[in-house]
């Protein structure tokens, strides 16, 4: 008896609905991505420049605190009182020490304001800070 004969495989044509689910999936990851970056890009500053600056990696669960030229601090689009953040900072820190945070301030932002917020850091132990600059206009 010659059971192969008649159990003749079919060619594997394209499985379509696989690549369907890899594309939804891929689709779905770079718009929640997109969306997540620009958050704390959306607020409008005039940051200083730095010919030296250079543009590093972005970490993992950095905070970016946005000091406009009046000196309120946006968080995650949310205008903070100092009492405010100093609480959600200590928060932070205690869940994550190193906690990474990244200030940009216009710089039209009065020293004393940028001053007031490092040490806000200061007091909550939070000690990875980065500065966001512009490279120079050529």
């Amino acid at each position: 008896m010659n059971f192969r004969a008649r159990l003749r495989p079919e060619p594997v044509g394209f499985q379509l609905a696989p690549m369907i689910d890899v594309i939804f999936l891929l689709l779905c990851f770079f718009m929640t991505s997109q969306l997540f970056a620009q958050w704390e890009t959306d607020v409008p500053l005039t940051l200083p420049t730095a010919k030296t600056g250079q543009t590093p990696r972005r970490l993992p669960g950095e905070i970016t605190l946005n000091v406009t030229a009046d000196g309120t601090v946006i968080v995650n689009g949310v205008p903070r009182s100092e009492e405010d953040l100093l609480a959600m900072l200590r928060r932070l820190v205690a869940m994550f020490p190193g906690q990474p945070v990244v200030l940009r301030a216009d710089k039209a932002t009065p020293y004393e304001k940028v001053i007031r917020i490092l040490d806000l850091c200061r007091q909550a132990d939070v000690w990875n800070i980065s500065f966001a600059t512009m490279p120079p206009e050529k």
